[in-house]
């Protein structure tokens, strides 16, 4: 299982935002127009806190799951993106005909990742209208045991005078703690 969490960046901008907010208030007392940027700034950091308290998103073999909503990944249709990419946005159609709408707050790296996952583990779907076998080829099914491999040849590295010669100086270091003749 992986778990993808929202980002502590929309905190930190939902605290900068915040702060501007009450300076613009402090500002607006002496000059009023300085009532809009403030209203703005609220409203910003109402939007970045809705996005920073967005739920987890877990990742399973048969499923994931989004907040408490769980989909397998044998009902998922239709995977779209939008051109959001952080925050990640995406539209998944089911099976049952239903819509979800993803909405993942993360750092793009992350937003990434959870779009590759999604992406490669809905084998039934479409991807961005191209099918899944086209972009990814054909599933791969549940893995089998493998058997162990031999082992393949070994080559020598070194001469057997050589191997010698190393022998011998192991032997000197294990014996006298050190390999310098003078001691």
């Amino acid at each position: 299982m992986s778990r993808f969490s929202p980002s502590r960046t929309y905190l930190t901008a939902a605290a900068v935002a915040l702060g501007l907010a009450v300076f613009s208030g402090w500002c607006a007392l002496t000059w009023r127009p300085a009532l809009i940027p403030g209203f703005l700034f609220v409203l910003s950091a109402a939007l970045v806190l809705a996005l920073a308290f967005r739920p987890n998103i877990e990742i399973h073999e048969t499923h994931f799951r989004v907040g408490r909503r769980r989909i397998g990944w044998d009902q998922v249709r239709r995977v779209d993106r939008t051109g959001w990419m952080s925050p990640l946005v995406l539209y998944l159609t089911l099976a049952d005909g239903g819509k979800v709408r993803i909405i993942y707050p993360g750092d793009v790296d992350s937003c990434g990742r959870l779009l590759k996952v999604i992406q490669q583990n809905s084998t039934e779907a479409l991807i961005d209208g191209v099918p899944y076998r086209q972009i990814w080829g054909p599933p791969v099914q549940a893995a089998t045991p493998v058997r162990p491999v031999a082992p393949g040849p070994r080559y020598r590295l070194l001469t057997p005078e050589d191997e010698a010669e190393v022998e011998r100086l192991y032997q000197k270091l294990k014996t006298a703690g050190h390999l310098d003749p003078d001691k």
